[in-house]
């Protein structure tokens, strides 16, 4: 079902589903024989939320040998890739002092739970009120405690996200480090502009954005296509196409460049270089020039 003004979703439909699709790859790739990142709710969250094709996922049961999606050792080096990027973010704002991190978007995100936190950290998580809830719930069952003072802000981030995040006792005084971890695509052009706004609003000097970087050209309209057959092939009953916001967008680096952050652009075939790994060739060809981006104020 296409998106609408004012949608909302849990962690089996829409937009988020595709948190659960993110988790059950970092479920797999927890199982693996000296796995390059462990992530030990991943599963049982996958588990609890109940998509068929998502457990299959997390218990390896897709393989197809290799498919660019479902070829096992692929699914768990991208998500290696993806999961370190971000962990080592986090990890380098708390060696440089920041205290404050905020994870946006965070669906069935574990960092504050599984990342070793510096004493006096806060993590603020923002996602739909329906995903934060049950995460919440989920993980207190486990047994499974914060790692650090975690704060939860349910609000959609198409509403008053930031006057939420102040009430919760954010301090727009300290430096921050912010993740827009798998998000952007899912935003409208002018939605995007206005996250960033809000973000540079928030941030003191020392703070910190990191996301994707997206660099398609004119391959963007192929590389959606083909994102959204491999997810039908799993078996999932949405259609990417149906999610994601095309259009001339003004790249996030460029966006932040321009408003005073010093951007540092890492491609995917460097990121997968630095976990000694290999960029497929038919993923090169459509998003080579594509990858992760940090973003800091001075």
């Amino acid at each position: 079902m296409a998106r609408t003004e004012g949608d909302t979703w849990d962690l089996a439909s829409s937009v988020g589903s595709t948190a659960t699709g993110v988790a059950a790859s970092r479920a797999l790739a927890s199982k693996q024989p000296n796995p390059l990142i462990h992530d030990p709710y991943a599963d049982p969250l996958v588990k609890a939320v109940g998509l068929e094709e998502c457990i299959r996922r997390a218990d390896g049961e897709l393989h197809v040998e290799g498919h660019p999606m479902l070829d096992n050792r692929r699914a768990c080096e991208q998500i290696a890739v993806r999961t370190r990027f971000f962990d080592d973010f986090f990890a380098d704002a708390a060696a440089a002092g920041v205290r404050q991190a905020v994870i946006l978007a965070s669906g069935l995100d574990t960092r504050a739970y599984r990342l070793d936190w510096p004493a006096g950290t806060v993590v603020y998580e923002i996602d739909q009120p329906e995903v934060i809830e049950f995460k919440t719930r989920t993980l207190a069952g486990l047994g499974a405690s914060p790692a650090a003072e975690l704060r939860t802000v349910g609000i959609d981030l198409r509403e008053d996200w930031p006057t939420a995040l102040r009430d919760s006792g954010f301090d727009p005084s300290a430096a921050t480090a912010w993740i827009a971890e798998g998000l952007l695509i899912y935003l409208p052009p002018d939605a995007q502009d206005r996250l960033f706004d809000n973000i540079i609003a928030l941030s003191a000097p020392g703070s910190r954005i990191a996301t994707e970087h997206m660099d398609f050209g004119a391959s963007q309209d192929a590389w959606l296509r083909r994102v959204s057959e491999w997810s039908k092939h799993v078996g999932s009953k949405v259609d990417l196409l149906d999610l994601f916001y095309t259009g001339d967008r003004t790249p996030a680096g460029t966006y932040l460049a321009e408003r005073g952050w010093e951007v540092t652009v890492r491609t995917s075939v460097e990121a997968y270089a630095a976990n000694g790994f290999e960029y497929p060739e038919d993923l090169a060809a459509v998003a080579a020039g594509s990858g992760y981006l940090t973003a800091t104020l001075k």
